[in-house]
């Protein structure tokens, strides 16, 4: 199946997989050296009738319905939360758009209907399917704690961030992998017995 289609597309997943990443690196990169004040939304007083002050730690301000926090000189536990909840799709999407490079690039060289591309398509579902709540746990977990430790008020604890509906997607791709790894092994019985 080497059609120019699916060599440009293993090429534009392969390069947004590269660009996934670099954006990654860069962000993380940048927001490990600054040392300015660090922000976060919440919505744990939507449209609440709040009299006087939010409850929040000293060096902390917040404002509007859904509360923006704003700490001043955050400490390392506060800058590893803010990476946590917003780099991880970041990361997870590179390594998703790395997977689909390397099944079409499979696809292209042997086939669509190989062991090899089966094995692919069953290991792109694995990730899909494992990573997405995954990577949903841990950048909702991490705003979570960052907006408890500026405000306390707020309870922290496991929350989901993301469309954890990729899941179905990636238990889809898993059962088509196997189900193509078995027409090849059939396949493959068959054309012995000729």
């Amino acid at each position: 199946m080497n059609n120019r289609l699916t060599r440009n597309l293993a090429s534009a997943s392969l390069g947004l997989s590269a660009l996934c990443g670099l954006v990654f690196s860069g962000k993380a990169f940048s927001r490990l050296i600054d040392t300015g004040d660090i922000c976060v939304e919440t919505d744990f007083w939507r449209n609440p009738a709040l009299v006087g002050e939010l409850p929040v730690n000293p060096g902390v301000e917040g404002s509007g319905s859904a509360v923006r926090l704003c700490q001043e000189a955050p400490a390392v536990a506060q800058r590893v939360a803010d990476l946590g909840s917003t780099l991880p799709w970041l990361l997870f999407g590179a390594i998703a758009l790395l997977f689909f490079s390397r099944l079409l690039k499979v696809v292209v060289t042997e086939g669509p209907f190989t062991t090899k591309a089966a094995g692919g398509l069953t290991a792109l579902g694995w990730l899909v399917t494992v990573g997405t709540p995954l990577t949903g746990l841990v950048a909702g977990w991490s705003h979570s704690w960052l907006v408890h430790s500026m405000a306390p008020i707020v309870d922290s604890g496991p929350e989901f961030s993301g469309p954890l509906v990729l899941t179905l997607a990636g238990l889809a791709g898993v059962v088509m992998g196997k189900v193509t790894q078995e027409g090849v092994r059939m396949r493959e019985d068959l054309e012995g017995t000729i």
